[in-house]
């Protein structure tokens, strides 16, 4: 039987992730966001730190690291509904009439169009609240390729700007520049904690 590894030091750390950036460990075309840790935070005890999801090249905003494995593993199982939220702009303006539209589409969940690597699927239901004509913010729990920016060209929009702002009940700290981090706080870390039976 393997035995899990067990880190020599914990690291819970949030990044403000910068467009342009992608989350895997290499990458031939652009920077990757390890790129911003030294190397005794990357690997403690033989464990790896890693993103807890991850974020397209031209997404920014709140990312989160951790080489806790079993944490990360319960955030991002879908059966585990761990909110997102995320702050869009879009390319064409909704008109107050047609915002409801959009919100009851998105509740019920939606038919996703295929997209690269990812066929055509179904959505589970998302929650839009419009802060003006062509910006709103979404809530997701599921963590689907591309997933906001099919939502919206199923309903017929697309997305120009999206920055994740929300993840488990952290939010992100606004002072981290693009591509800044920090450790999180206890009470940042007490949010994340695992229901007690799963660790």
């Amino acid at each position: 039987m393997r035995h899990r590894k067990i880190p020599g030091e914990y690291f819970y750390f949030m990044m403000n992730k910068k467009a342009g950036e992608v989350c895997s460990t290499v990458s031939d075309s652009h920077r990757t966001v390890y790129e911003h840790f030294e190397e005794k935070q990357l690997v403690s005890g033989g464990v790896k730190l890693h993103s807890v999801g991850r974020l397209d090249a031209d997404t920014e905003g709140l990312l989160l690291f951790t080489n806790d494995g079993k944490l990360s593993d319960y955030l991002t199982r879908p059966e585990n509904r761990i909110e997102k939220t995320y702050f869009v702009q879009l390319a064409s303006s909704v008109s107050f009439e047609e915002q409801k539209n959009y919100r009851d589409a998105a509740e019920k969940g939606l038919l996703l169009p295929p997209e690269k690597k990812a066929p055509q699927q179904q959505s589970a239901g998302a929650v839009i609240k419009w802060l003006n004509e062509k910006e709103c913010e979404i809530i997701l729990t599921e963590g689907k390729f591309h997933e906001v920016k099919r939502i919206f060209r199923a309903l017929g929009n697309e997305v120009v700007y999206l920055k994740r702002i929300k993840f488990a009940g952290i939010i992100i700290d606004e002072k981290l520049s693009p591509g800044e981090w920090r450790e999180l706080t206890p009470e940042e870390k007490q949010k994340l904690e695992i229901p007690s039976g799963l660790r």
